[in-house]
């Protein structure tokens, strides 16, 4: 042999050793990757976090807003309410006039009748918009519906009832917009 061939000739003790990329997957323990997936496994930890945080802040904010949408439904829901009882407060002082049209003695039936139609019309109106008059004359008093303005001895009805009624009261729904004025036996 040629010193040439005997150069190019490697002995098996000379041979480059393997990597160590290839000496972790023979022998089991990953050394050098270990390092790198230990600042991968921080990082999905802290990704994990700001994804719990961002669920919770965005959890907080539907409800907040469905709390909100609520209160203002409600808010506006009361407004229309006050709106119409406000309303029919300044209608009230029409349907006094026109009770006291009604009691009027008269000769003239047109004019009697014009005055029951116009009553008939405006408590049907008052109807439809859900104001009912507070039921009073005989009825046990009630200081929650009743604006008692004067007391009667009379033996003929019993204690704390309704003796006579000045001025019809009205609610509307559950709201009260005008106390009943009554005079009450004791």
């Amino acid at each position: 042999m040629s010193k040439k061939e005997k150069e190019k000739q490697v002995p098996e003790t000379e041979l480059p050793k393997e990597t160590p990329a290839a000496e972790t997957a023979q022998t089991g323990t990953p050394e050098p990757q270990a390092e790198e997936a230990n600042p991968l496994l921080e990082e999905l930890e802290t990704l994990k976090a700001n994804l719990s945080e961002q669920e919770d802040k965005f959890l907080r904010l539907a409800a907040e807003y469905d709390n909100f949408r609520r209160r203002t439904q409600k808010e506006k829901d009361a407004i229309y309410a006050d709106a119409k009882a406000d309303a029919v407060k300044a209608l009230l002082p029409v349907y006094d006039n026109l009770e006291r049209a009604l009691k009027q003695e008269t000769s003239d039936e047109a004019y009697a009748k014009g005055v029951e139609m116009t009553m008939t019309g405006l408590k049907k109106a008052l109807g439809s918009l859900g104001v009912t008059e507070i039921d009073a004359a005989g009825q046990p008093f009630d200081p929650t519906v009743h604006n008692a303005v004067m007391h009667v001895e009379d033996d003929t009805l019993g204690e704390n009832t309704v003796a006579e009624v000045f001025q019809a009261g009205f609610r509307l729904e559950d709201k009260i917009i005008r106390f009943a004025m009554v005079k009450v036996a004791n």
